[in-house]
């Protein structure tokens, strides 16, 4: 495990604190209870860890096992990024900000999980899923990230805003 996945999720899209993304997580999510929920039935996906909009933290799978949470994807010259990474979901909207305390419990899961595992790379559902994905999005603040846990440049894509 040395790649960190960043999404973001919220179920229904664009409605926060329902609980559906922890039902989802869990094979407990009552696909009658929105229309929306229809388009993703059947869906097969799980992620490690989730950072609600409040900052509460969920966790799904031991970061020794397999989560389902990139699909197809490829990042630093390696296929099936799920073989892996740590995936972590963010409640929000792709493209959208994101709360201050959001960053804050990332921060401290990334330094914690970093004790464990050899972090050497943090991206997003959309570095790892070119075209397919478009997760976390404009709205995430990467140099943010990067200020807060003091990881080198280079472990975050290119183009993303962090500097030395």
């Amino acid at each position: 495990m040395d790649l960190v996945v960043l999404h973001s999720i919220s179920l229904p899209p664009g409605e926060y604190g329902t609980g559906c993304v922890q039902q989802l997580f869990t094979n407990t999510l009552d696909w009658s209870a929105h229309p929306y929920f229809e388009s993703i039935r059947g869906a097969e996906v799980s992620a490690h860890f989730f950072i609600t909009r409040t900052g509460e933290l969920w966790q799904f799978v031991s970061v020794q096992d397999r989560a389902w949470h990139a699909g197809v994807s490829n990042y630093r010259g390696r296929d099936n990024c799920n073989d892996d990474s740590v995936g972590i979901e963010l409640e929000g909207l792709e493209g959208l900000a994101f709360e201050d305390v959001q960053y804050e419990v990332l921060a401290d899961l990334l330094a914690a999980v970093s004790q464990a595992w050899p972090i050497a790379h943090i991206a997003g559902h959309e570095h790892v899923a070119t075209g397919r994905k478009q997760d976390p999005g404009a709205g995430f603040d990467w140099a943010r990230l990067q200020r807060s846990l003091g990881f080198a440049p280079r472990c975050f894509p290119e183009g993303v805003g962090v500097t030395d």
